[in-house]
């Protein structure tokens, strides 16, 4: 069976085709002020680099904050099995998944069977998405890929005392004046957000293992932050982990159980 799922975010919708369980392409459009284009751009990037037409698919699912967009899908799967079906295809043994993109960042537990059996979402404040690392960086005159690698380098913990993004920025403004180093600032950064979605996670209760998916998963100075704040040794990042929830859709369009 050939399946797409398509994950339609507020700053990217991306796209993941399966054949028979196999990921065979996936790709990746801004969502923009036309998400429905954006699920066909990214739809047909993804089918080109599989080989396939349309007209291969068996089933399509949809996912994502703006899933209704996505007009072709024959189901549209909530954001909560699509994370864990994805979480369950890189590591089976998934227990607590975290999905963290540009826009909001969620949590799931998992039973052992695989199944989603808490949930919650911290989407009202942008110093728990990674646009709050966006905007700190641009703060630092600091490209957002180069925060995380420049984090792991301090050793020095700098509290930041700030709850929203405004005032966050405003406080790091003043440590750039008190010449603070760049990298203490970007860590400072890092922990202060990792700090407000730890508290969002302990909500559901922690068991390992624990997985972290979403585009902010790419940051390693935000996964050594959490892993830090949570003191466990390890967080599984998936390959591409800002696909992991397209897929989680591709596989729930394949029907099946999750685990």
């Amino acid at each position: 069976m050939i399946t797409a799922g398509v994950d339609c975010g507020g700053k990217n919708t991306k796209t993941v085709i399966l054949n028979d369980g196999r990921i065979v392409g996936r790709a990746s459009a801004r969502t923009g002020y036309q998400p429905v284009g954006a699920v066909e751009m990214s739809m047909e990037s993804a089918l080109r680099e599989a080989g396939l037409e349309r007209s291969d698919l068996d089933r399509i699912g949809g996912t994502g904050s703006g899933r209704n967009s996505v007009k072709p899908a024959d189901t549209i799967v909530d954001e909560r099995e699509a994370m864990g079906r994805g979480a369950l295809y890189y590591f089976p043994g998934a227990r607590t998944v975290i999905d963290v993109g540009a826009e909001e960042a969620r949590a799931a537990r998992l039973d052992g069977n695989g199944n989603v059996s808490d949930f919650v979402v911290n989407e009202k404040c942008a110093a728990g998405a990674g646009s709050f690392i966006e905007a700190m960086g641009r703060a630092l005159e600091t490209d957002v890929r180069d925060m995380g690698p420049l984090a792991l380098e301090s050793d020095k913990g700098i509290s930041m005392n700030a709850q929203c993004a405004v005032f966050a920025e405003s406080e790091v403004v003043g440590l750039i004046h008190a010449n603070a180093e760049k990298k203490d600032i970007s860590r400072a950064v890092h922990d202060a957000m990792a700090g407000r979605l730890v508290s969002m996670i302990r909500r559901i209760g922690v068991l390992e293992d624990v997985v972290m998916i979403g585009g902010v998963a790419r940051n390693p100075g935000i996964v050594e932050a959490i892993k830090r704040d949570l003191k466990i040794g390890e967080i599984h990042v998936p390959e591409d982990p800002e696909y992991a929830s397209a897929l989680g859709a591709a596989l729930a369009a394949a029907g099946g159980p999750v685990a």
